[in-house]
């Protein structure tokens, strides 16, 4: 019974997967941060992500860790733009 036990709380203990996004989201997430970066090259770098709208494919570039969604927007993190880009 204690393994039993002892192996669902082990099952539960798994570590924290980042939620899967759309490719074509990712690529507009990037398209996004690559021009703010040309725009504004003084604060490259600083900013932590994207909040991209789902739909219409509009977003703005993020500069906290936990950033304040609407309903259809999701965040690409910056390591997340960076990865796909490369």
């Amino acid at each position: 019974m204690y393994a039993l036990r002892q192996e669902q709380t082990n099952f539960t203990a798994s570590r924290k997967q980042p939620p899967l996004v759309d490719p074509a989201l990712i690529r507009a997430a990037g398209q996004i941060y690559y021009t703010h970066c040309e725009v504004h090259p003084e604060i490259a770098g600083q900013s932590s992500g994207v909040a991209i709208n789902r739909v219409t494919h509009r977003g703005k570039v993020i500069f906290t860790n936990q950033p304040v969604l609407l309903p259809q927007e999701c965040f690409v993190p910056l390591n997340q733009i960076e990865s796909y880009m490369y």
